[in-house]
């Protein structure tokens, strides 16, 4: 992680823990009304590497179920952990730790999950001063929490949605009739919105450039194209006021040679899309040893 992160809204890890749970417990698990309702201990394992996001989501889950449940962490959110990491020690009663583990596992592998693959894209354009942003193609319903995963990862956050910042892409543009008059548009009607335009050839990178805008993305540009819009976009009369955001089948192996070409921001829909659940576990007992 880069640097401290602003904790989640407690209302939006509330309302996604409300939901988490209601779909899960329904009318109550039957299973767990089988245990004696004592007092237990549990811990939370990591099974393999990873960079740890999640902690508030886990602990909604329990305190839901148990307001007196004790969760000791023995790691922050953001740090690195290898295989065989004892993540935190649980005490509560039994039957809330058992019925709160899937859905408090969801989230952390999740989130987890997201923040390792960013920390992954991050570690890939260190030393250019590119910086790895995420999208809009996010788990339905975890947009927030996904997108808070990104910045513990040391990635940083494209638009939340549709409604914080204008971006222009081809449809748009063709409904409008051209490049600068969608701009124009935008600017009439969101004067106070941050203005991103997808351009698609050199020319309408000529045309973003001379009409104005916050943030230019060029879209699956080759490499020899993609150099020579960095150079354009840097010479004069523009002068690198206007960043470039590349995207399009961004692979990790690559990430550093796009970084070099001189790009501001790489996007990439990988970071909260493609990830693969981190293996954790829940146990009840003490962790052996």
């Amino acid at each position: 992680m880069t640097g401290p992160v602003a904790p989640p809204d407690p209302s939006d890890v509330a309302r996604d823990v409300a939901r988490a749970l209601e779909e899960d417990l329904g009318s109550g698990d039957v299973t767990a009304a089988l245990l004696p309702d004592t007092g237990d201990t549990a811990y939370l394992l990591c099974k393999e590497a990873a960079v740890v996001c999640g902690r508030p989501w886990f602990d909604a889950c329990h305190r839901a179920l148990d307001p007196d449940v004790a969760i000791d962490w023995h790691v922050a959110e953001g740090d690195r952990v290898e295989p065989g990491t004892v993540l935190a020690n649980l005490q509560g009663r039994s039957r809330a730790l058992v019925s709160a583990e899937r859905a408090s596992l969801n989230f952390l592998q999740t989130l987890m999950a997201t923040a390792t693959e960013t920390a992954r894209h991050v570690q890939a354009v260190a030393g250019t001063g590119t910086r790895i942003l995420d999208t809009r193609k996010t788990i339905p319903g975890l947009r927030v929490a996904q997108k808070y995963a990104v910045r513990v990862g040391g990635g940083h956050n494209h638009r939340m949605g549709l409604y914080d910042q204008v971006m222009l892409k081809e449809n748009h543009i063709r409904a409008a009739g051209s490049l600068p008059a969608a701009i124009h548009a935008a600017r009439t009607l969101h004067p106070g919105l941050p203005l991103i335009v997808e351009v698609e050839s050199l020319d309408e990178l000529r045309q973003a450039l001379r009409t104005g805008c916050d943030r230019i993305l060029i879209d699956d540009f080759p490499p020899d194209t993609r150099r020579e819009a960095v150079r354009i976009a840097r010479s004069a009369p523009y002068g690198g006021a206007i960043p470039l955001e590349a995207s399009g089948g961004m692979e990790l192996d690559d990430l550093h040679a796009v970084a070099e070409d001189g790009v501001d921001f790489i996007s990439i829909g990988g970071l909260t899309k493609h990830v693969r659940a981190i293996d954790l576990s829940l146990k009840l007992g003490r962790p052996p040893g």
